[in-house]
């Protein structure tokens, strides 16, 4: 099973499970543990490979990766905690794990709060994925994610989740970047189908003004799935959401979840 992290609030009864992004751990919400916990049930999970779940990869994760069998991890320990429902908040990477498992259990997710959502893979972004490829296995993979986390948040005011991102990604194995790394073959048709297919799910896509790669998609998503989703721009903000602005971040999706149905 993969590590995770319990922050309890007795008087509630609603669950919200944070899901990081590719080369990220669950530290990355360290802006969002405290003003969460006032009002929810939090749980916080290290992806396999990320974080404390690095180290059972050997014997545990020899199979490749999917984002079907990384839903599933999710799955295996909300079961494990016997949460029935919760609420998902993901950023990046872990916005496509949480639709994936919302596509394969949707009695198990209340509302989906997406951050730095993944819909669609622009011209630049299907660039970055064919050197990706054509280089893992040549570059040291931290020379790799280090030019990636400059292309996709490049500015000044982005450098704080780009340290972060890079030093977590320090924490990984070469082996283990190249195996996430082949997920990105999958990547276009999965995307396709979530940005066709609506969820009766509420859905709240937290994106940056500055987050160039993603956001213009997810503008087209939210016009087309007008019933179920919102979008929140948050301006003077990159790709990684709740570490340029937590306090905006996370006003606005504790806010969405207190106004989800049944809260």
């Amino acid at each position: 099973m993969i590590s995770y992290t319990l922050y309890k609030n007795e008087t509630s009864s609603e669950w919200v499970t944070f899901v990081h992004g590719a080369g990220g751990s669950s530290s990355i919400w360290f802006k969002q543990i405290r003003d969460f916990q006032k009002h929810f049930n939090v749980l916080l999970l290290d992806l396999r490979g990320h974080g404390n779940s690095n180290e059972p990869i050997k014997t545990a994760f020899q199979q490749k990766y999917t984002f079907q069998s990384i839903a599933n991890d999710v799955l295996e320990v909300i079961d494990h905690l016997k949460i029935e429902c919760s609420h998902f908040v993901g950023i990046s990477l872990g916005s496509i794990v949480i639709r994936q498992l919302a596509e394969m259990y949707p009695t198990r997710v209340k509302s989906m709060i997406l951050g730095g959502a993944i819909l669609k893979m622009n011209f630049r972004s299907q660039i970055l994925m064919r050197l990706g490829n054509m280089f893992k296995y040549v570059l040291p993979y931290l020379v790799l994610y280090k030019f990636f986390a400059f292309v996709i948040m490049p500015k000044k005011n982005h450098k704080n989740s780009r340290l972060l991102f890079i030093n977590e990604a320090k924490k990984l194995y070469q082996k283990e970047f190249i195996k996430w790394f082949k997920l990105t073959a999958e990547i276009n048709p999965i995307l396709r189908w979530f940005r066709q297919v609506e969820l009766d799910i509420p859905t709240l896509y937290v994106m940056g003004e500055e987050d160039y790669m993603f956001l213009p998609s997810v503008r087209k998503v939210v016009a087309s799935h007008a019933r179920t989703a919102e979008l929140f721009v948050i301006h003077n903000c990159g790709h990684v959401v709740n570490i340029e602005q937590p306090a905006i971040f996370n006003e606005a999706v504790i806010g969405y979840i207190k106004r989800s149905p049944g809260v």
